[in-house]
């Protein structure tokens, strides 16, 4: 492949920038998430030319959560866009959150002169960026020849997707991007990458000794994960957990594989199963912190764990896995069910008993709590309101975010469908909201309704400019208490200064989306939320709510409040 410099258009040629639109197209690629600048502003162009939708954001942190959120939905990776140097390290959060969740995601960023930036000569926007990116990535490549284009793109979607997947970054430098070469030539190194995520199949031994274990529990217990959400194996994992009878706690982004009604549904005795479970199935889920690490009080000492996971490096991360089964989940599954022909497995009358027991109570405690009807509203008086219409359109996809916002909304509101609810996940991270709801919009086409606590949605707030001008079918409710967790903090200053965690209670959200064209709305009361609710999903205009919540309402840190530290003595 000959390079030449570009002097005038010539049908016969082509560059590096329509490369990389051919070789996205040429490998199913229909849409891309960033913000344009030097030196990616025609290849967005380009792209959009060939048939590849570009959404276009305010920052490039939020395009990385759409495209994050996109490949979680889809299994293929989402693709974000940056400029080199500053753009590049804001899409990198997003890189290492995808990393870090198992979303199959590919940062592709342009970047400055290599040979200039490797004698540190101060070239614009000069920055290692492949180098920078690995501790954050799964894979970082960079492509410095017009020829390796296809081959540069195959391995970063192989990497993406492919066993646990994750982020990867694509270093795209700017003599790359002009480079000028032999279109016929360029057209014959494009490929399709055969099977790039291939099945991991279990061994049969790690199955039977699985399943040996489980029929040899008393008091089983199985733990629905996002990465068995990703799986989209929904048939197969319904069908073992109701022949088995075995009771289920799903993670937050793992609600709705089986709906949240479920009767087999141990969520709201989720203490009550940890404590007493004798054999825990893992199903794509870690034992992270949000597992409290299968240690302490929380777990009965003496259970023992099956895990399920792609990664067999997973096993024994934090506690002896007694049966690990490393594969894919839908393999993984395939396998189990098949095998309860050989080793049955049944959940005993006695365990069912005890656990829905045990739900009583707490399903008590909640309606108790929902009932509230006091004004200002608390977060329940709110999110019952709100589950009126999630209990209605069980089609829905619920972006929620915040720390009380958060905590609340997951025990409240029931999911119906898999893959229909994002939240901030592993990290926990906040500003992922707007980003979320946009690639859950641009993926399905259908309503969304993000569930925004008022710190949260300062993260990212301004891509609600992005949601009016692509039109998308998202309404955004805004729960304001004042303040980071609540505005009950005093000033410690002296100088009249308000409280690290205040906010401004007074503030109108509502009027930021009317500045863009979108609807806006500003609740008080239960009954006008729910109706500005159904109004905004079925009119699937760009809509927000700013919903008054009592600013003394809220604990420090959501449910984590264990986890930020507690000085001795404050002013």
């Amino acid at each position: 492949m000959t390079t030449t410099q570009n002097t005038a258009p010539d049908p016969n040629l082509t560059d590096g920038m329509h490369i990389v639109v051919d070789a996205l197209k040429k490998n199913g690629i229909d849409t891309m998430y960033g913000v344009v600048g030097i030196p990616v502003t025609d290849l967005a162009r380009h792209a959009q030319e060939a048939g590849i939708r570009f959404i276009g954001f305010r920052h490039e942190q939020s395009a990385g959560y759409a495209a994050s959120a996109a490949g979680f939905l889809t299994k293929k990776p989402g693709i974000l866009l940056t400029v080199s140097a500053p753009g590049f390290l804001n899409g990198l959060t997003a890189l290492a959150n995808a990393t870090t969740n198992g979303f199959p995601l590919i940062q592709i960023s342009g970047s400055s002169d290599r040979a200039i930036i490797d004698l540190q000569q101060g070239d614009y926007e000069e920055l290692d960026q492949m180098n920078i990116a690995k501790p954050f990535a799964k894979a970082s490549y960079r492509i410095n020849k017009p020829e390796d284009i296809a081959t540069g793109l195959a391995r970063a979607i192989r990497a993406a997707i492919s066993g646990r997947p994750g982020g990867v970054y694509l270093d795209l430098t700017t003599a790359l991007l002009g480079s000028v070469v032999d279109k016929d030539a360029a057209d014959k190194t494009l490929f399709v990458p055969v099977d790039p995520s291939p099945a991991s199949i279990p061994s049969p031994a790690s199955v039977d000794r699985a399943l040996k274990l489980i029929a040899s529990a008393k008091q089983p217990l199985v733990i629905l994960g996002k990465g068995a959400a990703y799986a989209q194996a929904d048939d197969q994992i319904k069908d073992f957990i109701e022949k088995t009878g075995m009771p289920y706690v799903p993670m937050s982004m793992a609600k709705g594989l089986l709906p949240d009604n479920h009767p087999q549904s141990a969520a709201s005795a989720r203490g009550f199963v940890l404590e007493n479970a004798d054999v825990v199935i893992l199903m794509g889920a870690r034992l992270n912190w949000l597992l409290s690490h299968g240690k302490g009080k929380h777990w009965n000492p003496n259970v023992q764990f099956v895990q399920l996971d792609i990664d067999a490096t997973e096993f024994d991360s934090n506690r002896p896995i007694a049966a690990p089964v490393a594969g894919d989940i839908s393999s993984i599954i395939d396998a189990f069910n098949t095998g309860l022909a050989k080793t049955p497995i049944k959940a005993t009358d006695a365990w069912v008993k005890a656990v829905n027991d045990a739900k009583i109570p707490n399903d008590e405690k909640m309606k108790v709590k929902l009932s509230n009807t006091d004004l200002p509203m608390d977060y329940f008086c709110a999110l019952n309101a709100v589950k009126k219409i999630t209990d209605k359109y069980q089609d829905l996809y619920v972006v929620n975010e915040g720390a009380n916002t958060l905590d609340d909304c997951r025990n409240v509101i029931d999911m119906y469908k898999p893959r229909h609810r994002l939240d901030c996940g592993t990290w926990g991270v906040m500003g992922v909201g707007m980003g979320y709801a946009i690639g859950a919009a641009i993926t399905s086409g259908q309503s969304v309704l993000a569930i925004e606590g008022d710190s949260a949605f300062g993260f990212d707030g301004m891509e609600i400019e992005t949601i009016c001008r692509f039109k998308l079918p998202i309404t955004i409710v805004v729960f304001n208490n004042g303040g980071i967790y609540n505005d009950s903090h005093v000033d410690l200053s002296g100088h009249g200064d308000p409280s690290p965690t205040t906010l401004m209670a007074d503030a109108h959200y509502d009027k930021m989306i009317e500045a863009f064209g979108g609807v806006p709305y500003f609740v008080e009361t239960p009954e006008d939320l729910t109706k500005a609710i159904e109004a905004g999903i079925t009119s699937k205009k760009p809509t927000l709510i700013n919903v008054v919540i009592n600013r003394t309402c809220g604990t420090e840190s959501g449910h984590i409040g264990s986890l930020n530290p507690k000085v001795l003595t404050t002013k």
